[in-house]
């Protein structure tokens, strides 16, 4: 039977330690739900590949992005280091070459991301029981995000819920239920199992797309997982989980006093990976088209050592 959803702080933590792998793949694991793709899971995702078609899932990382200092985040910013001006100048010419470079400065999480399992703490542990002096003002010195470089990777499958349903979007602030996910996947004539990588879409960048502006894209109100999908996750043994939205969950959060409740039990009593801000939207169309929902999904982080999250950009293959 699904669990009810908690009314307090006393529930998520029975949720939490309901669904807990810690001590599922060993006390010093730190990849969590990522054991669930192996290499003969990635060799059925790679035979997925039959047409070629790739689609980008990555928002553009730029200073137009969708950041607005909350959580202290805010959009990239891009120099030049060496420009035209620089060739045209001739102030190379003591080096015998002509060349442009640049940098980025930016918070790891601010467009197309994972969370990685150390970015989340319940009760001063993250997964696996690791406490907090294991993230310092040098980083993430367990479940930081290069250790699941090699992971993320695998069968991508589309849940295209807005669709399913005959919408454009989900209003802000539904919660979806568990029991939606599954339905959805059976309207679409696909399954979900061991090892997927579950691409759900809300249709909050279609309609903030459709808008032309972010608004409060970033910290407002956004459909997104109910607590109920927990069990969901759980039982099919999912490996990570991406939505077009900014916090996965749905937002405000659905018990009084406690937010990010999702990211207590999945982050850290499951150990899943979560992604954040996927633009879905030419992939949900082509999947519309052709009604293939399942396809290799290719999103390595960056291997920045000791990071709690990363950019990326995922490449769905069909």
């Amino acid at each position: 039977m699904t669990p009810a959803i908690p009314t307090d702080i006393r529930g998520v933590r029975e949720l939490v330690q309901r669904y807990s792998n810690w001590g599922r793949w060993g006390a010093e694991d730190q990849i969590g739900t990522l054991n669930h793709i192996g290499a003969a899971e990635v060799a059925r995702a790679a035979a997925l590949v039959r047409s070629g078609k790739v689609f980008s899932l990555a928002i553009p990382l730029d200073d137009t992005g969708p950041q607005l200092g909350t959580l202290g985040r805010t959009n990239p910013i891009h120099v030049m280091l060496q420009d035209g001006g620089d060739v045209a100048s001739g102030s190379q010419e003591h080096l015998h070459m002509q060349y442009t470079d640049d940098a980025v400065y930016m918070v790891l999480q601010c467009g197309t991301q994972w969370d990685a399992i150390a970015h989340y703490f319940f009760e001063k542990r993250m997964y696996n029981g690791f406490g907090t002096e294991h993230v310092t003002s040098r980083g993430a010195h367990r479940n930081g995000i290069e250790k699941v470089a090699h992971k993320l990777i695998g069968r991508g499958v589309l849940l295209d819920l807005p669709r399913c349903r005959g919408a454009a979007w989900l209003p802000p602030g539904e919660a979806i239920q568990g029991t939606q996910l599954l339905d959805c996947a059976d309207s679409q004539g696909v399954t979900v199992g061991r090892g997927d990588i579950l691409l759900i879409r809300t249709g909050q960048m279609a309609r903030t797309i459709g808008q032309g502006s972010w608004g409060d894209y970033c910290g407002g109100p956004a459909p997104g997982l109910s607590v109920t999908c927990a069990q969901v996750l759980a039982e099919r043994e999912i490996a990570a989980i991406a939505t077009d939205t900014w916090t996965v969950e749905v937002w405000p959060s659905e018990v009084p006093g406690v937010s990010g409740v999702m990211h207590d039990i999945l982050i850290v009593g499951m150990g899943m990976t979560l992604g954040e801000i996927f633009d879905m939207e030419a992939l949900a169309d082509d999947c519309a088209m052709d009604g293939i929902y399942e396809f290799l999904l290719a999103a390595p982080p960056l291997t920045v050592t000791g990071a709690v999250g990363s950019p990326i950009n995922p490449l769905a293959v069909k």
